[in-house]
């Protein structure tokens, strides 16, 4: 990833070089500070479209991951789930884009996802519409930290080290979960992982992304500009000449079908979901049980949210000497709406994508970007079979690029002083070793305090890190407390 030198400024909306504007600019160049940023329009369009190509797969998975019966026996309409996601997505989005002009995306957060696909398929806890209430009722509370200034406040409190060890262990989740992704690492039967399926790549699929992921490196190598870009639109032509010959058929595929496309490429939105929440017979959850289910997605949203935007923050230069991002307050507001507005329209909480830094991977620096993804994603509302055409293993070289080029943060680290090493590490590494960001910052943020009162140094701890002790040890003592307190 090419780093430019800019130097933020005192807001999100001015965050660049600090120099006077040149004259004759464009109202888009100037709405969007696309120049200050040492951007350019062609740039950003290319960031956004990557962005999109990259993060389309939330449009297949979060459904999946949504789909089944809850206590009641009532299962959500898999179209109007897609229908879901794509609004969900292609409203957060574009508000991020432009009202936060960042190039963040957002779109159903996995986590968020899996936390309430547990309480209402797993634990047969709440209903589908009580499930979608309890989104609307944590996006709030993030909104009212947001309000406070609580949040921004918490982000800036982490000490350097700690950012760069978010941005390192991000990047390192992201690489495996694109291996993952791609068929290139498998669970293993007597090893936790392998190399593909029992210990050997098979099949065109991993060599496609093989092929897709080293053409991403040469180019960049030779710092061809788009290079990602280009690696997938070349991976998805190879694939879809594949799949047409023959030599692969659709269960090969990772999402399930081949790279081609089914019917017609226009279908009508199923917007039967929106508004379907409900907050009444909670009394009968238990109102402990519901304050424990709020936490848990707080939690789930907040700190994977603040983690990415502090790494892709930092790798798309809108951060300062001490990693701090000014002016963040629109983008965070935003982030903890996208919990009320995916709630509202039945997608599950929206929050920023990882996903987002192989748009800024391609140079895109403003919500110019994001609101070419929004667009997107607007745009399957009606063209929802067009995004299975992209494979999931071409995608996935993207993410393992962008893994590679923000674990290039370690040059950072001073990896001889303990105090900062351990907690960096065991950031970095629990990440991708547990398959979520917030028990990597936890780690971090423990063991950061924790050696701080080793060296006698407990003065340099300030009160948020303190605070976010506190929180961390609740949050890996979440089980024996509902067990103590006989909530389910």
């Amino acid at each position: 990833m090419t780093q430019q030198s800019v130097e933020p400024t005192t807001t999100a909306e001015d965050a660049g070089a600090g120099s006077r504007p040149s004259a004759g600019r464009s109202w888009l160049d100037r709405y969007f500070h696309i120049s200050e940023r040492g951007s350019t329009v062609a740039t950003e369009v290319r960031g956004g479209v990557t962005t999109f190509m990259a993060m389309a797969y939330i449009l297949l998975l979060n459904p999946v991951i949504l789909s089944g019966a809850d206590k009641s026996g009532d299962s959500l309409s898999q179209k109007a789930l897609i229908t879901a996601t794509a609004l969900g997505a292609a409203a957060t989005t574009l508000l991020m884009g432009w009202i936060g002009k960042v190039p963040l995306a957002m779109a159903a957060g996995l986590s968020v996802s899996g936390v309430l696909a547990g309480l209402v398929m797993g634990t047969k806890t709440l209903t589908w519409a009580q499930g979608l209430g309890m989104c609307i009722a944590y996006g709030a509370v993030i909104m009212l930290l947001v309000v406070t200034g609580l949040r921004e406040m918490i982000m800036n409190a982490i000490p350097l080290p700690l950012k760069h060890g978010i941005t390192i262990g991000i990047g390192l989740f992201i690489a495996f979960i694109g291996l993952v992704k791609a068929g290139f690492v498998h669970a293993g039967t007597a090893t936790p992982v392998t190399l593909g399926d029992k210990g050997e790549l098979a099949g065109w699929p991993v060599l496609l992304f093989a092929v897709t992921l080293l053409l991403i490196f040469a180019l960049q190598s030779r710092n061809v500009p788009g290079a990602i870009l280009i690696g997938i639109v070349t991976g998805t032509v190879l694939a879809v000449v594949v799949n047409a010959a023959g030599l692969v058929g659709d269960t090969g595929w990772a999402n399930g079908e081949g790279p081609a496309l089914h019917g017609s490429a226009v279908s009508m939105p199923d917007f039967s979901l929106i508004g379907k929440v409900s907050f009444g017979g909670l009394g009968d959850v238990g109102y402990m049980t519901v304050t424990f289910i709020v936490f848990t997605l707080v939690l789930a949203g907040f700190f994977d949210a603040m983690a990415t935007i502090i790494g892709i923050g930092t790798e798309a230069n809108l951060a300062d000497s001490q990693g701090r991002m000014p002016g963040l307050s629109k983008a965070l507001f935003i982030d903890g709406a996208g919990g009320v507005v995916g709630g509202a329209v039945g997608g599950s909480g929206q929050t920023v994508f990882i996903e987002s830094a192989t748009g800024v991977g391609e140079g895109a620096r403003t919500g110019l970007a994001s609101v070419v993804t929004g667009g997107f994603f607007a745009l399957c509302l009606f063209f929802t079979p067009l995004t299975a055409i992209v494979p999931r293993e071409v995608a996935s070289a993207a993410l393992v690029t962008i893994g590679a080029m923000m674990m290039m943060n370690a040059r950072h680290v001073d990896w001889g002083d303990r105090s900062v090493a351990i907690p960096v590490f065991l950031t970095v590494v629990i990440m991708p070793f547990t398959y979520s960001i917030t028990p990597g910052v936890a780690a971090g943020v423990i063991s950061y305090v924790a050696i701080k009162i080793a060296q006698g140094k407990w003065r340099e701890i300030g009160g948020f890190m303190w605070g976010l002790t506190v929180l961390f040890l609740v949050y890996f003592s979440l089980h024996p407390l509902r067990a103590a307190l006989g909530v389910h």
